[in-house]
């Protein structure tokens, strides 16, 4: 059996509630602190890509869908959101961090949506670690460089 067997509509509904699960937790991180594309943005993420990609996979559809162009567009449709996520305030960019977020999720939907359940668990305990454990680093050792001015790309540089 390979990774990327689906038996029926049972399976697909296991991998689309874990893929929302893994939505949920990630979304969780961004709720606590307030940052857009919380709870139910991220689940529905998760829970959509899964979807798609498992939907590509089902027998019915036979050799008529190929599953690399599904992920393909799936990656489309989530840079337009992760794009919308993004401000530009005067010269500061925000939202960089949930748009790479909104990504992640997508691309743990579609791997539990191919059936890589122990990757995807695993990559999101990174993901987690990453976004919890790296901010008070961040902020304690580049606070200043955090929010670099779009005009000035090597702010910390002396001049000459």
């Amino acid at each position: 059996m390979t990774h990327t067997h689906l038996s029926g509509e049972t399976d697909l509904a296991i991998r689309v509630a874990i893929a929302l699960a893994i939505g949920l937790i990630l979304g969780a991180e961004r709720e606590f602190r307030g940052h857009p594309a919380g709870l139910r943005t991220m689940a529905l993420i998760g829970a959509g890509s899964c979807l798609f990609t498992g939907l590509g996979l089902l027998p019915e559809f036979g050799t008529r869908v190929d599953p690399t162009r599904i992920a393909a567009q799936i990656v489309t449709g989530v840079g337009f959101l992760g794009a919308g996520s993004i401000l530009r305030q005067g010269e500061e960019v925000r939202g960089l961090t949930t748009a790479a977020s909104i990504w992640v999720t997508a691309s743990l939907g579609m791997a539990v949506g191919f059936g890589y359940y122990s990757v995807a668990v695993f990559t999101a305990v990174l993901v987690v670690v990453v976004l919890v454990a790296l901010k008070p680093i961040e902020e304690r050792f580049f606070r200043g460089r955090r929010n670099r001015r779009l005009s000035d790309p090597h702010p910390a540089e002396p001049n000459e």
